[in-house]
């Protein structure tokens, strides 16, 4: 675990209002190898000023989801299922009128920002697009907006800053730039794709906190993608654990933590180093690797590498439950973790 991405940062309270409703979203790409199903049947519910947390291991399917949700997934990808945005279907919408959503009402900070930022535009024209384009600014307005915004994600001299280019400013002020892009437009929802991977911790947390305050000063949805659940851990309002593009567990971020019930869930919280374990402790790594799209299961797709599977974890797929009559907690699991999140013996 980044033990700086830990923060005593408390979430904010969520609104009751809805604002993004996934239900059954699939992607499915289309390759030499076959079709492949990167994200598969996931479902969730995304409230105004809410943030959600999504984890999991590389290749889980977090940042083609992501995506998906945008509608900026690869020309070969076909999207099934529904992304309700305020009430709007966004899946059946023609690609002019998916645009004007791109930027005002959803944003999307990269993982990486030396590849996602234009190497050869300056920053200024790279923050004053957006405004440009989708609130009709004049040139000077946009400028002067993006003067705020490199002001409100604490870049020092910002003037000078809009005259450089990305290869000028160092790894922090990069992601910094990515995120005053992100919020040039005042979108509804914002995502951050492992938006913080690449920073030393130190950066790390400043950057997180800096999206925290952004997001509470103007009541913004966030969807956090990490696969570290340490930087989840006390700023999501909800996480949803994913594997193989399925959602293995999803709940409130404090049950989801104490009181685990995937399988997979408690092995990536086992495989996190702890400041309170004993010198020399050898980590509990999860054997084996995640599973290739290509390959067909026909069963719960931890279950190759799953120390509790049974016969039936790899013949059927476990549906996803509630862990009480009504609750919130869902996990797809036929050997749930017991009550107090411990494997069972």
């Amino acid at each position: 675990m980044t033990q700086t991405a830990v923060a005593a940062a408390t979430p904010q309270a969520p609104a009751t209002e809805e604002l993004l409703a996934v239900d059954d979203l699939s992607c499915t790409l289309t390759t030499p190898r076959g079709e492949l199903r990167i994200v598969d049947g996931v479902s969730f519910v995304l409230r105004r000023g809410e943030t959600l947390g999504i984890a999991g291991e590389s290749g889980s399917g977090k940042s083609m989801l992501s995506r998906s949700l945008m509608r900026i997934a690869p020309r070969s990808a076909e999207l099934t299922g529904s992304v309700r945005f305020d009430g709007t279907e966004l899946l059946g919408l023609p690609v002019e009128r998916m645009s004007r959503y791109l930027g005002p009402q959803m944003a999307l900070v990269f993982q990486d920002p030396m590849t996602a930022l234009n190497p050869v535009v300056p920053i200024e024209r790279q923050i004053t697009e957006g405004p440009r384009r989708h609130l009709g600014l004049s040139r000077g307005q946009a400028k002067a907006r993006a003067l705020e915004l490199l002001e409100l994600v604490g870049i020092p001299e910002p003037r000078k800053r809009l005259r450089q280019y990305p290869h000028e400013l160092s790894g922090g002020m990069r992601q910094r730039v990515m995120i005053a892009i992100a919020l040039a437009c005042d979108p509804q929802l914002l995502i951050a794709d492992e938006a913080t991977t690449a920073l030393d911790v130190t950066v790390q947390k400043q950057i997180l906190d800096l999206l925290q305050e952004i997001q509470a000063e103007r009541r913004m949805a966030v969807i956090m993608v990490s696969h570290d659940l340490g930087v989840l851990a006390g700023r999501t309002d909800r996480t949803m654990v994913m594997y193989g593009g399925r959602v293995m567990e999803s709940a409130p971020t404090r049950e989801l933590f104490a009181h685990t019930r995937h399988q997979y869930t408690r092995a990536l919280l086992d495989a996190i180093p702890r400041m309170d374990q004993p010198r020399h402790t050898l980590l509990r790594a999860i054997p084996g690797v995640p599973p290739d799209p290509a390959a067909e299961l026909a069963g719960c797709r931890f279950a190759p590498r799953c120390a509790a599977a049974i016969e039936r974890c790899r013949t059927a797929v476990p549906p996803l439950e509630a862990a009480t009559t009504g609750s919130d907690h869902l996990y797809a699991c036929n050997v749930p973790v017991n009550r107090d999140g411990r494997r069972p013996a």
